[in-house]
């Protein structure tokens, strides 16, 4: 018998959850459909984490820093923007345009194969679309956004907060890159 190892036992773990979840709609009504279906992404984003930790573990320190920084203003933004908005309330329709921060972040990461100098160059390029979001939300709904109590002045300055997370994210993937030589 071969040696069971961490990992499969991980996703092991995540994949008999995620199988018992339907299971457990036939004995309650409290659960639907659309929670099983988050919880299940809950659950393999839970994976993911796991695998990303091993990856990382072959990074030098500064390149786990940096992916540290990137990744929190990836999740505060994420939390930030679903929770209260960021451009007045969660409901107002511009804040659906951080949506291209994730993915220019994404797609930018996938294309540099996460190699330190391409990642700098992605975070640069995400701070920068953080800051024209509400530049590009004023320019086109400058009636109808509402801004809410922070007002024009408040949204930018807060839209700078993520900005400098992911700038400093990627002075810090420069600084891993140069390690590298």
């Amino acid at each position: 018998m071969q040696n069971i190892t961490k990992r499969q036992v991980v996703w092991a773990v995540v994949i008999v959850l995620i199988v018992l979840i339907p299971l457990t709609m036939e004995f309650t009504n409290e659960v639907q459909w659309n929670e099983a279906v988050a919880y299940g992404i809950i659950l393999m984003a839970i994976g993911g984490a796991y695998e990303t930790r091993q990856w990382l573990k072959t990074r030098n320190r500064m390149y786990r820093f940096a992916f540290g920084i990137g990744l929190l203003g990836a999740f505060l933004l994420g939390w930030v923007n679903g929770a209260v908005g960021i451009i007045g309330s969660e409901d107002n329709p511009a804040n659906l345009l951080y949506g291209a921060v994730f993915a220019v972040g994404l797609i930018g990461s996938l294309v540099a194969r996460f190699k330190p100098r391409g990642m700098a160059r992605t975070l640069f390029a995400a701070a920068g679309i953080q800051f024209l979001v509400p530049a590009f939300a004023l320019f086109v709904w400058p009636a109808q956004a509402s801004w809410g109590d922070a007002g024009v002045i408040g949204v930018f300055v807060f839209n700078a907060i993520f900005a400098v997370l992911f700038a400093v994210s990627a002075l810090l993937f420069l600084r891993a890159g140069s390690q590298l030589d």
